[in-house]
């Protein structure tokens, strides 16, 4: 499992993660699309933000692989702004590549293009 240097291990102030700290040796917890609902609490929409930002600061328009990536916040981003990009992909697998939807990451989360969220 490769780990993700300089990638924020959650949302500062907060206990919502980014990262995971080793491998399950039983396999990696699947990636699966989770719905967001309009009525969704304000911290989950700010760490959604957070971590769209932190992956496009990290991996830009590259495909990237899943490696420590937290497969919870990754769901709720996955089959809108974060897409497979191997064909097959594998959910739970922490080699499986992503890459992120621009447009939609874009359409969705505009302020995480502005690098201001890190200042």
């Amino acid at each position: 499992m490769i780990k993700h240097r300089g990638f924020p291990g959650r949302l500062p102030g907060t206990d919502f993660q980014f990262t995971i700290r080793r491998a399950n040796p039983k396999g990696a917890t699947p990636i699966t699309k989770r719905e967001r609902f309009a009525d969704r609490r304000a911290p989950d929409r700010r760490a959604d933000l957070w971590f769209m930002a932190a992956l496009w600061e990290q991996f830009g328009a590259e495909p990237f692989e899943r490696g420590n990536l937290d497969a919870g916040r990754l769901s709720w981003l996955f089959g809108r702004e974060v897409l497979p990009y191997d064909d097959p992909f594998d959910p739970t697998d922490y080699d499986a590549r992503l890459i992120i939807d621009e447009r939609a990451a874009r359409a969705s989360f505009p302020d995480a293009f502005d690098g201001d969220l890190w200042a």
